[in-house]
């Protein structure tokens, strides 16, 4: 017992008043020259041309080894991006952020190789989350069974433009499932597929927690949350309006959303 409670509060994450600013270029284009309009802009100081978005505001929490943390709020509340800035690929504005392990994100988006098989996008997504050789063969077949995409054919054969959007996230998230992750970050891939690959999707993210790992889900599934996560931060707007037990979380959602 004593070795569960401390398992549970080693932080993995640790948010301290994270901001996140996206600068748009081009919003107007101005009269004159091009060496003019640098000339203006140097005098002034700033940008011209140049909106930003604050798309997250002072967001801080700390995730612990063990936990599956969901990520909830309305479309363009920062969800996504906050999951970016986890795993390193978007540099905070202001705060910091800091993990202990490697940061894995899983995205529905994530850039798949179109014109390669799936056997080849399988050896190359191994390789890229750090597995050898050889334990990519040992856990291949596994991979292809998990993601379901035989079922009706050799698709695995075939080059990944073939492939259904659904397809392609079920194996996108059944190479990523196949290695154990510190921090492992999903971002919409249990919304896809049908109620079978879903369930193999959560019994293998409570595998993952109980190797020590924390998984953030995002989604906008609430049933997917439930059935999934123990907590839930609740973005709006790019602040973070709460964060506690998942069922107190989504009833003060469900509240707001009148769903």
């Amino acid at each position: 017992m004593a070795d569960e409670v401390a398992r549970e509060h080693i932080p993995t994450v640790i948010a301290d008043e994270v901001h996140i600013v996206y600068r748009v270029h081009g919003a107007k284009t101005g009269r004159g020259s091009a060496t003019a309009a640098l000339s203006r802009i140097v005098r002034r100081g700033g940008e011209r041309g140049v909106r930003k978005v604050h798309a997250v505001r002072g967001v801080s929490f700390v995730a612990y080894r063990g936990e599956a943390i969901g990520l909830i709020g309305s479309n363009g509340s920062g969800k996504s991006t906050l999951l970016r800035a986890i795993a390193g690929l978007l540099p905070p504005e202001g705060g910091k952020v800091y993990t202990d392990g490697q940061p894995s994100l899983l995205g529905v988006n994530a850039a798949l190789m179109n014109d390669l098989t799936g056997e080849r996008n399988v050896v190359l997504g191994g390789l890229a989350m750090g597995m050898s050789r050889e334990q990519i063969k040992e856990r291949y077949q596994e991979i292809v069974d998990f993601s379901g995409i035989n079922e009706k054919g050799d698709f695995i054969t075939l080059p990944m433009r073939t492939y259904s959007s659904g397809m392609q996230a079920r194996l996108r998230f059944s190479i990523a499932a196949a290695k154990d992750h510190d921090v492992l970050m999903i971002d919409e891939a249990l919304a896809t597929g049908d109620r079978k690959f879903q369930k193999r999707s959560e019994d293998r993210i409570r595998e993952l927690r109980k190797h020590a790992g924390t998984v953030f889900l995002v989604s906008h599934s609430n049933k997917s949350i439930r059935d999934t996560c123990d907590r839930v931060l609740w973005l709006e707007r790019g602040e973070l309006r709460l964060d506690g037990p998942t069922e107190e979380v989504l009833k003060e959602y469900e509240k707001f959303t009148g769903k």
